[in-house]
């Protein structure tokens, strides 16, 4: 029987418990800068701007949890294509939002199945092989857009993302939940969030073990693309319209997200749950420094120091990834 101060004090330690904390004690600071921070209508928006990068954030913990040094710096460029393939799709027709769906997630689910083949069977290491993929999106991008903002959002998805849906709570939310129920599931109920599990941790004991490594691999780029891709709607549903760099600002704080939730960079261990704590902290903190008036590059410092403070605590502190 475990003793109870061991207990204890591992709950308190737990990364999911030092987000939420964070997220309270951020919430706090907000408040005592701006009264009227930490009110109700206003925790909502924090958590519709959250779910956008909890979602996309969901493709970049598999890629992470799947090891060998995964990680995927295309998806800033994903989202930048969903959101203007659906842009363009809509054009401000309510009708056309299912195609525009299929059109924002299935693209770049390709796209991420094309890195994936080319990190699995060409070798090339993930950072390279979706960096090089950044610039080929983007270059596609300009020609594409001719460089111009374009495309529009329909009014129900516009509504569904920024208006009260059910119990005063805008629809987003209400996906993000079920968006992570199939993740817990997917992680801990199927043989593929097994197999994610164990390659991430040993790829060859899982290789020896029948795991179809590559297979698993090639699909978790696969999926990170198409969380990319509808993170990307939720953008252009959130804003309005798209022009072809509004998914940069969320490459690195999806990586930040996915370390504050306690996921390990190596790999094979962490989970969803911790992520989803990780991209509400995030967002409280960049919400807190925008009211402060901070700079954007100042704001990029921050969060740079805050993903090297965390690398250093949880390298240290090993109980606090387990």
């Amino acid at each position: 029987m475990a003793n109870p101060t061991s207990r204890i004090t591992s709950i308190l330690t737990d990364p999911l418990t030092l987000a939420i904390g964070a997220s309270i004690a951020l919430l706090l600071i907000g408040e005592l800068v701006s009264p009227g921070f930490a009110q109700g209508q206003q925790i909502v928006r924090l958590l519709t701007v959250a779910a956008i990068l909890g979602i996309v954030a969901a493709g970049q913990n598999l890629v992470i949890l799947g090891g060998r040094e995964g990680i995927d710096l295309s998806v800033g460029a994903m989202i930048s294509l969903g959101a203007v393939l659906a842009g363009n799709m809509m054009n401000g027709q309510n009708e056309m939002i299912p195609l525009a769906i299929l059109v924002a997630a299935g693209v770049p689910f390709l796209i991420g199945l094309i890195n994936g083949l080319g990190v699995t069977f060409v070798r090339i290491p993930p950072l390279v092989m979706t960096l090089g993929m950044t610039a080929v999106i983007q270059g596609g991008l300009v020609v594409y857009s001719q460089g111009v903002p374009s495309g529009q959002a329909a009014p129900m998805l516009s509504a569904f993302i920024n208006r009260p849906f059910l119990f005063g709570i805008p629809g987003i939310l209400f996906v993000w939940v079920l968006i992570a129920i199939a993740m817990w599931f997917l992680l801990r109920r199927t043989a593929f969030g097994y197999a994610v599990y164990a390659m991430g941790s040993n790829e060859r004991a899982a290789t020896l073990n029948g795991i179809p490594v590559r297979f698993v691999r090639v699909m978790i780029f696969g999926l990170s693309g198409l969380f990319a891709g509808l993170a990307g709607l939720c953008v252009i549903g959130y804003t309005g319209s798209s022009f072809i760099s509004v998914g940069d600002q969320y490459v690195l704080p999806t990586v930040i997200a996915v370390v504050i939730g306690g996921t390990s960079l190596a790999g094979g261990i962490g989970g969803y749950w911790g992520t989803m704590a990780g991209a509400v902290a995030l967002t409280i903190l960049q919400s807190v420094l925008i009211t402060l008036n901070m700079d954007v590059w100042m704001r990029q410092v921050i969060f740079g120091l805050t993903l090297l403070a965390l690398m250093l605590l949880y390298g240290r502190q090993k109980q606090l990834r387990v």
